[in-house]
């Protein structure tokens, strides 16, 4: 089997309760966002339904998604060609989030009753629970339902629109940065700052922290990427 195969039936779990045209895209967009397919790869659709044994169609549906959110491109002549994400990218994702996330946040502390407030706090001690208990997957799952509450609750669907187009790149992110302990303890603790500073209407603080918790996040992602030869 050919180690770009092997890569992706490494993350392809037949076991979910899942179509496979729904377990070969995730399994592909998985294999990209974290690297282990480089740039430039090319995805033969024929090899890859060989040696995993299975029809063309779920290959071909997982690549028409991956065109629509940029981690492939159509060569013509050549086919599917693997575009991946690159440090350029984080530069560019982060300079964004940066605005977004911070509008966000002062919108949703507008809007938040006691009781949103207390279930954001239920939140981060949930994710400090599972930090402590090293459930990573959950840890992230957690990280990304915390952000998604503030986009909810600043009552801007538009804005949440924006932030699903670069989903692709921020579950990559997320993925990198939390698997490190430290950069994991520090985010919670960011989270918390964060929460103050919407409860309190601080819009200095949140800011502030929401800038530092991006740029601690950003130095760490681009030192791995630089360890892992993604240029």
């Amino acid at each position: 089997m050919s180690k770009t195969v092997e890569a992706v039936r490494k993350h392809l779990d037949l076991s979910q309760n899942k179509t496979l045209n729904v377990l070969m895209y995730e399994a592909f967009r998985k294999t990209i966002i974290l690297g282990d397919i480089p740039a430039g790869t090319r995805i033969n659709e024929k090899v890859f339904a060989e040696e995993l044994n299975i029809s063309r169609t779920p290959i071909r549906l997982a690549m028409k998604q991956l065109v629509n959110e940029n981690l492939v491109v159509h060569v013509p002549k050549v086919g599917i060609v693997v575009k991946g994400i690159r440090i350029k990218d984080a530069y560019e994702i982060y300079d964004i989030r940066k605005s977004l996330d911070t509008l966000a946040a002062v919108k949703a502390m507008t809007h938040m009753t006691e009781s949103d407030f207390n279930d954001l706090k239920v939140l981060i001690k949930r994710g400090e629970q599972l930090s402590q208990e090293d459930k990573i997957d959950d840890v992230l799952k957690n990280f990304a339902d915390f952000n998604a509450f503030i986009y909810e609750k600043s009552q801007m669907p538009r804005l949440r629109e924006i932030v699903l187009d670069l989903q692709a790149y921020l579950v990559y992110f997320r993925d990198i940065a939390i698997r490190s302990t430290e950069r994991r303890e520090r985010a919670l603790q960011e989270h918390w700052l964060i929460y103050h500073g919407m409860k309190t209407n601080n819009l200095e603080q949140i800011t502030s922290i929401t800038h530092e918790h991006l740029d601690r996040s950003l130095k760490f992602i681009v030192l791995e990427m630089e360890r892992r030869q993604i240029d």
